[in-house]
């Protein structure tokens, strides 16, 4: 009798634990931490990518997302947000989180994917109000007295960054020297009547709060706000010089182990680079990387002198230069 009974409890236990473990098997989840405005790209990614995974694997999986300001959401990995993949606006954010992420991934995560592990590109913009009333036309029109300029903090937001290195690529080609590049640059935050934490926030300030004559954008964020978010409101006006604005992804290796997620969160980012996600991509305004689908949207992006950061010195070099403690930002900044 008691071997029956204890028979009969082990049974008992499989069958009320056999659900659960069934459905483990059966779904993932997935944490992508983003930057600002790529919102309206991933809802429609994840959708596409939850079906290549299920047809493929049979398993359900749910992407969950966090967006923010690029180097603010590469701080929350570092201090324990736990992506399993990342996708921030530029490489160096993300070797930050190789750097000071108790090495939540490897130093060399730049070459696991193509193209630098940069499934698109894109550019800085401004966005100006219908009928351009203030004739902004290019980087000098900005330090005009009387001119509001809507941007976020370069101290934690990536389109803040590839926007100041923009302005400072074009004087430094227009004036020459650093010390020219550094008095345009000031005269520029001086015509900033409020500093955003990011993209999506400064578009807000932008858009629907009415404040400033221009937005300096990203390229996808500027045809957003154009076509959806005020229609027939904006006009999109494209500078001489831009930079060559590389967002990069990666897989949060030490965190999809601890999650058992690696396969997952590597398909995830490899499929980005799929024909299918290249051309939603390129549908909402960002650089697709795959050079068929550039050339079939080419007649969508304009033409335009683009600056690489190598140009520049390199992330790690402008960092500490420009957008650290003490760097040209903050010596140049009063609010």
């Amino acid at each position: 009798m008691n071997r029956f009974i204890a028979g009969l409890t082990a049974a008992i236990l499989l069958f009320v634990s056999l659900p659960a473990a069934l459905c483990a098997a059966e779904s993932i989840q997935l944490l992508n931490v983003s930057y600002d405005p790529t919102r309206e790209l991933y809802e429609k990614y994840n959708a596409l990518f939850a079906k290549y995974w299920q047809d493929k694997t049979g398993q359900q999986v749910m992407v969950r997302m966090s967006h923010g300001g690029s180097g603010k959401q590469a701080r929350s990995v570092i201090e324990g947000l736990q992506a399993d993949v990342v996708t921030l606006a530029l490489a160096y954010d993300v070797d930050a989180i190789a750097e000071k992420g108790r090495k939540l991934l490897p130093p060399d995560w730049q070459q696991k994917l193509p193209n630098n592990s940069a499934p698109y590109t894109s550019t800085i913009v401004f966005l100006v109000r219908k009928g351009n009333p203030k004739q902004i036309r290019d980087w000098d029109d900005l330090v005009h007295p009387g001119v509001q300029v809507i941007t976020p903090n370069p101290k934690i937001s990536g389109a803040a960054r590839w926007s100041f290195l923009a302005a400072w690529g074009y004087a430094l080609k227009k004036n020459g020297g650093e010390d020219s590049a550094q008095q345009f640059v000031a005269q520029l935050y001086h015509n900033v009547p409020v500093l955003d934490s990011g993209a999506r926030a400064s578009t807000t300030t932008f858009v629907q709060r009415g404040i400033g004559d221009v937005l300096l954008a990203w390229e996808n964020e500027a045809y957003l706000a154009a076509s959806e978010f005020g229609d027939g409101q904006f006009d999109i006006v494209t500078p001489s010089i831009s930079m060559l604005a590389e967002p990069s992804v990666a897989v949060v290796e030490k965190n999809a182990a601890r999650h058992a997620t690696q396969d997952a969160a590597r398909a995830y980012l490899e499929q980005l680079y799929s024909e299918d996600a290249q051309e939603l991509i390129a549908s909402l305004y960002y650089r697709p990387s795959d050079s068929k689908v550039a050339k079939k949207y080419a007649s969508k992006f304009a033409s335009i002198k683009l600056l690489r950061i190598d140009d520049l010195g390199g992330w790690q070099a402008v960092q500490k230069k420009h957008f650290d403690d003490g760097g040209t930002f903050d010596q140049i900044y009063a609010p």
